[in-house]
């Protein structure tokens, strides 16, 4: 043929600075879109050769990548379809008329994995090239070998050439921003990432072996990528061995997963892939870019957001799909109703897994439960339909190291720890050494108390509480063991009007300063401790909420409150309310006086204000009720000093405070070390 030129149909001069700055995210893409279209060549001579369209040799069809770093030069060699000067000015000078759909439609039986959709793909050379140049040789008898150039403009140019062998064969002359894509690291980097696992073979270089003391190379191309990768195949034919090779070659920094699930559907939509279970102890790792994303085994993506539901983006693996829809660069996902399909039925797969493993190998599953803690709490927080089902293989862990199912465990405590208002009360520790006497005091009611001691159990309570039907869940410290399930209401104490008022300004003196205190009088038993340092369960839960982000940022700001239970039939406490009284009484009585006779004046002054208007009240006796009132508030603040200068030189009630604070985790810098020394001088 004569040589032809012409311009390439496209609506705009300015396509190719488009291409070159937006249709692909990243410029390195454009390595994966030419093997690609290489491996898309092949696959549909297979095809052809299947359908007995083919007679000739399919013969070595490995594609063949080439690099010359001085010269800037970068090619793609297949072995596979070829192509026709008609199909040159269809294909390639038509942007956007892809050859796949056509092809797709007509051999649709005999092959279900070609790649390309947009006729872009071609097209990302230009965003590293100066100029590229396709030969090309159709498999058809009496085809002419055609090349064909381009620039960078509109204008091409497509004559005969005198390649020999079938197929296509790209070269791209690289410009002087990426002559790097020439250079052997930056192409082993690339291939690495996008096609490792393309279905057919590719080589880059040649195998080396260690000879005379030296590497040197052999005749023997170097394969890059594993063509029929671990999740294509079927799983009955796959051992344990395998799977844990494929993850190591995967991951090959990271601990062995706890197990992991095939996924291999064809209806309603097609996919295949491999999702491990990794270990998960203390914290959830913030980096979720682990599963990989492929398109018949093209890499697309380590982004799955929204694909695979949240909480299984801390799984790691591999999905496959022909059906996942993608943008027109390949390089991320598009709204569509088959990925909201497939991202139920990877949520299924995952709880038919997890529920087979906790019936069928209840031990093993126990074992591998404070790994797997996290994961599933975290996929029944943010999934209701795989909460639905973890509702029935979730465990509870207690604090002596047994695992319950949810069922089990309030079978076990549905009758001793049910309270007064028929609910069942789930006792519960965060850190069983700082909580240990706590949990003690629970055991030696007879009680059960779990352990839970994720980062998200502040939540997770919550949740359960929903669930749970009649259940209330408590932290084994928020309370009196008595308190926590209450049989039956307590008993107030009698005490002197003022007494608890008095008790509370005494005991304030000696607390931190950060924080609130709210002291409470109880009958707890001569036994029981003088004094206990609470937090309301639900404050406690919600701050920790807010600590984790859960959109509870007010509960954060505010100051940590706790509760002091003053347990009055304690020996202790009556030596100190005795020891107070002795101190303070002469002084508190007429304190008390005073401020009873400026009531009683208060009293007079408004009985004389009935059936007045203001208006109509002497100022002279509004001017003495306030002066009145404002004595009244100097005598109470006079007499909560006197109080607190008690609490301030009491050495019995520093020293039950400071116990107090201590089994709290609360006594720290000069009060801990005044404790000590006030300690050791009791003793003596």
């Amino acid at each position: 043929m004569t040589q032809t030129k012409g311009k390439i149909g496209v609506t705009t001069e300015n396509i190719f600075p488009v291409i070159k700055k937006f249709l692909y995210s990243d410029h390195e893409i454009f390595l994966r879109e030419l093997v690609a279209n290489a491996v898309d060549a092949t696959q549909k001579l297979k095809a052809i050769a299947g359908k007995g369209e083919f007679k000739g040799e399919l013969g070595n069809t490995t594609i063949s990548i080439e690099a010359d770093e001085k010269k800037h030069i970068l090619s793609i060699t297949d072995r596979g379809i070829g192509m026709t000067a008609e199909e040159i000015d269809k294909y390639i000078n038509q942007i956007a008329f892809s050859s796949a759909g056509e092809f797709l439609e007509k051999y649709k039986d005999q092959l279900d994995s070609i790649i390309g959709h947009f006729g872009l793909g071609f097209y990302s050379a230009f965003m590293v090239s100066k100029k590229v140049e396709i030969e090309s040789l159709s498999y058809k008898d009496g085809s002419k070998a055609v090349k064909w150039s381009c620039n960078g403009s509109p204008e091409f140019s497509m004559q005969e050439c005198k390649k020999q062998e079938r197929g296509t064969k790209i070269t791209l002359y690289l410009d002087d921003e990426s002559k790097e894509f020439a250079t052997k690291q930056k192409i082993e980097e690339l291939l690495n990432k996008y096609c490792k696992f393309m279905p057919v073979k590719i080589a880059f270089g040649k195998e080396t072996e260690w000879k005379d003391g030296k590497t040197v190379e052999t005749d023997k191309d170097k394969i890059i990528n594993d063509s029929e990768p671990l999740w294509a195949k079927t799983p009955s034919d796959i051992k344990d061995e395998d799977y844990l090779n494929f993850y190591r070659k995967l991951y090959p920094m990271k601990e062995d997963p706890l197990f992991w699930i095939h996924l291999n559907v064809d209806y309603p939509f097609n996919l295949t892939g491999i999702l491990y279970f990794p270990k998960i102890k203390d914290r959830m790792d913030v980096s979720k870019n682990r599963i990989q994303l492929y398109c018949n085994q093209m890499f697309v993506t380590d982004s799955v957001e929204n694909i695979v539901p949240e909480f299984l983006t801390l799984l790691y693996g591999v999905i496959d799909s022909p059906d996942i829809p993608l943008n027109v660069s390949r390089s991320y996902l598009q709204a569509d109703s088959n990925v909201k399909k497939i991202s139920t039925y990877i949520t299924k797969k995952v709880a038919d897994r997890l529920e087979e493993i906790a019936k069928e190998k209840k031990e093993e599953f126990e074992s591998k439960w404070d790994n797997l803690k996290l994961f599933i709490e975290y996929g029944m927080l943010t999934d209701e339909k795989f909460c639905e089902r973890a509702m029935k293989f979730a465990l509870f862990k207690t604090t002596e190291g047994k695992y319950l199912s949810y069922a089990d465990f309030g079978k076990l405590i549905e009758k001793e720890q049910k309270d007064k208002d028929k609910k069942v009360v789930y006792l519960y520790a965060t850190d069983a050494i700082a909580q240990y006497q706590w949990i003690t005091a629970a055991k030696d009611k007879g009680y059960y108390v779990l352990l839970m001691d994720s980062q998200l159990d502040a939540h997770f309570v919550n949740l359960l509480e929903s669930k749970i039907k009649d259940s209330k869940f408590a932290r084994v410290d928020s309370d009196s063991i008595e308190n926590l399930i209450l049989k039956q209401d307590s008993k107030k104490p009698e005490m002197q009007e003022g007494e608890e008022l008095d008790l509370e300004c005494a005991f304030a003196a000696v607390l931190p300063e950060e924080g609130r205190y709210n002291l409470v009088a109880e009958n707890m038993g001569e036994t029981a401790a003088p004094m206990f340092i609470t937090q309301n369960e639900f404050m406690r839960r919600y701050k920790e909420m807010s600590a984790l982000g859960g959109g509870l940022n007010f509960y954060g700001e505010m100051p940590d409150s706790y509760t002091i239970k003053l347990n009055i039939e304690n020996p202790l406490v009556k030596k100190i309310i005795q020891e107070k009284d002795m101190a303070t009484s002469e002084k508190n009585k007429d304190l008390m006086a005073q401020i009873a006779n400026a009531q009683d004046a208060i009293a007079l002054i408004n009985k004389d204000k009935e059936g007045k208007k203001d208006e109509d009240i002497p100022q002279e006796m509004k001017d003495k009720e306030e002066k009145l009132n404002s004595t009244i508030n100097s005598l109470r603040e006079e007499k909560r000093e006197l109080m607190r200068e008690f609490g301030r030189k009491n050495t019995l009630l520093k020293q039950i405070t400071d116990l107090a604070l201590l089994s709290n985790g609360m006594l720290k810098g000069k009060q801990l070390s005044e404790f000590v020394s006030r300690s050791l001088n009791l003793l003596q």
